[in-house]
């Protein structure tokens, strides 16, 4: 299969977001982990957002953004020290995940005549990278202008995965608008799908659900699932379903529809094919609370995007200000490529040959509507 990941085209849409407004950038202790490892916290803060993003996961920990009215609050789900992040192997709260962010069937999948069995972890499959993938990882990290760059080092054979893959995932905060740029290589051939989990509740007080949210997706397909949540390889048509989002609905306007695909994943939990080539920036998603005015608008270069209404979210974790996170008070927007990509030589490929390079992009632009 021909390796699709390609450079990245900005034009036009960058108007607007404050392109020259310069972030201030901060470091301070996060606590260490149980080998004593010192885990750093970098704050982002331009005029208008503030963003924190953490070495373990190189996750983000919080954004604070104004409402209509100008008060201030953090619309990112997750927790006050890295205890509680430490405790949390079930939701990947802010993490990058990876080597192959969402599922692959059965944990298998073959690579030049090569088969190759990677850990599983959800009903049968493996999920974001297996049972102790990159969200799990210390990151390295350096100050950049406007933000920070993360470095982790993948040795061969990590959760079973071929090849010794190093990549660089780098927070930029430019206005309202946060950046996560992607660039990894390899030593041999391999398989690579990283996204940022984020769960976001523009409420801002984490303990609403994201029901009443309204969200537009850019897409007409939809890859469907099976049981165990495993996409079928098809490509339905979102037209005439309860998957159409190409003009808004409130999340939770059809959520309890009777529709095989929402009642296996409990809501939604599926991945959208993205308008628009692959490799060139493009909105995925927008999102309105219109209770706080608060927007989230989502862009990149991915071909694809999971949104999940954080169906499975149980209220057993306590997060920021003792808030237990209940089922749907969070919602994610993970880009990516396709699930179970590896399995489907019709699916946009996710195979990284050594001498290639792997970039891609992802923008979350905050905004509110008055």
């Amino acid at each position: 299969m021909k390796l699709l990941w390609t450079g990245i085209l900005m034009t036009g849409l960058t108007a607007g977001l404050g392109i020259n407004a310069h972030a201030a950038v901060t470091k301070a202790p996060f606590g260490k982990l149980p080998d004593g490892k010192a885990v750093e916290i970098y704050t982002l803060k331009s005029a208008t957002v503030e963003a924190r993003v953490m070495t373990f996961g190189a996750r983000i920990v919080s954004v604070r953004t104004p409402d209509r009215a100008g008060h201030v609050a953090d619309v990112v789900l997750g927790y006050e020290n890295i205890e509680g992040y430490l405790a949390d192997k079930k939701t990947y709260f802010g993490a990058i995940v990876g080597r192959y962010g969402n599922r692959i069937a059965g944990g298998k999948f073959s690579l030049d005549g090569k088969s190759y069995q990677v850990p599983t972890n959800d009903h049968g499959n493996s999920l974001h990278g297996g049972t102790s993938g990159f969200d799990q990882k210390l990151w390295t990290a350096k100050e950049v202008s406007n933000g920070v760059e993360m470095t982790l080092v993948s040795p061969d054979e990590d959760m079973g995965f071929p090849g010794t893959l190093t990549t660089h995932v780098t927070y930029t905060l430019v206005g309202n608008a946060l950046h996560i740029d992607y660039v990894s290589t390899s030593d041999k051939d391999t398989v690579l799908n990283l996204t940022n989990h984020s769960y976001f509740n523009l409420n801002g007080d984490g303990a609403s659900d994201i029901l009443s949210h309204s969200i537009t997706i850019d897409s007409e397909h939809f890859t469907p699932v099976d049981a165990t949540l495993i996409t079928t390889g098809n490509m339905d048509t979102v037209a005439g379903t309860p998957m159409d989002f190409r003009q808004p609905h409130t999340m939770g306007e059809r959520i309890n529809s009777d529709f095989a695909q929402l009642k296996l994943g409990g809501g939604y939990d599926h991945n959208w094919i993205l308008n628009g080539p692959n490799g060139v920036i493009k909105r995925a998603a927008f999102v309105l609370d219109a209770t706080t005015g608060r927007t989230l608008t989502v862009t990149t270069t991915e071909p694809g995007v999971q949104f999940y209404t954080g169906n499975f979210l149980d209220g057993s974790f306590k997060g920021k200000n003792g808030i237990s996170y209940g089922k749907r008070t969070g919602f994610c927007l993970e880009t990516q490529h396709y699930p179970d990509s590896p399995n489907h030589p019709g699916f946009p490929s996710t195979e990284l040959k050594p001498g290639q390079i792997a970039k891609s992009t992802t923008i979350f632009t905050f905004g509110v509507q008055k």
